[in-house]
């Protein structure tokens, strides 16, 4: 069984895309809501860490309150993919290896367009996933919890974690599964350019890039020097 654990914000948006959708899986499922209409919650990390002490499934499945499973057997594929990848530590439906791009199946915004640059019809391996839906192991979840210290906000929970289980000698990987995210995507604010920051930091010993859905960064690297350079390059580029 897969525990469903969700931070909600939005009634409204909740019930009409990942509730719906769930209603019709032909799995079964354990859900846990984390509401969050008064901000009490004050970082992802922290509300699933909590939400996944009352989880009792095997696998446990974090994800945003606008995203749709595409199929009735989402739920059921994404357990057999999960039990079928030896030494798996962390399973999504976004990620990056490398400068190749983005593994997904996901398509997102209005209209739906695809959100990565590369579909799949098998699990890949990658450096990290993407937040919008992923899924962990209870038993190394049990070793392993999101890092509330360096995640202390509402970004990379995910990609820290890929990276910490990573450490652990476990493995990351995309799912091939269909999905639809209302969002638009990119949510890349002072906060996310922070928390980067500090993941940057926590695991530059053992990597030199970071490889995120939302782009690749040096570790070594100050993220305000290397977003200068790619703001001074759009400037460049826009004069020519």
């Amino acid at each position: 069984m897969i525990s469903v654990i969700c931070v909600s914000n939005n009634e409204r948006i909740l019930r009409e895309n990942l509730l719906a959708s769930l209603s019709r899986q032909s799995a079964e499922y354990e859900l846990i809501e984390m509401e969050n209409l008064d901000g009490k919650h004050h970082s992802a990390a922290k509300a699933l860490n909590s939400g996944a002490e009352k989880a009792k499934g095997k696998h446990l499945m974090f994800v945003h309150q606008d995203v749709v499973l595409k199929s009735d057997d989402f739920l059921e594929k994404a357990e057999e993919f999960m039990d079928s990848i030896p030494n798996i530590g962390i399973g999504g439906v976004a990620g990056r290896m490398d400068e190749r791009g983005v593994f997904t199946n996901m398509t997102h915004g209005s209209p739906p367009k695809h959100a990565g640059h590369l579909k799949i019809d098998k699990p890949e391996r990658v450096q990290t996933v993407d937040e919008c839906l992923f899924i962990i192991p209870k038993t190394v979840f049990d070793v392993l919890k999101f890092d509330e210290e360096i995640c202390n906000d509402w970004h990379l929970y995910s990609v820290d974690y890929s990276l910490s289980a990573a450490k652990l000698g476990l493995d990351a990987y995309v799912l091939p599964l269909d999905l639809y995210h209302v969002s638009g995507g990119a949510s890349m604010s002072k906060m996310y350019y922070r928390t980067l920051s500090k993941v940057a930091r926590k695991h530059k010993k053992e990597t030199r890039w970071i490889h995120t859905s939302l782009g690749s960064w040096r570790t070594h690297v100050p993220i305000s020097l290397q977003l200068f350079s790619i703001r001074t390059k759009r400037r460049f580029r826009r004069k020519r």
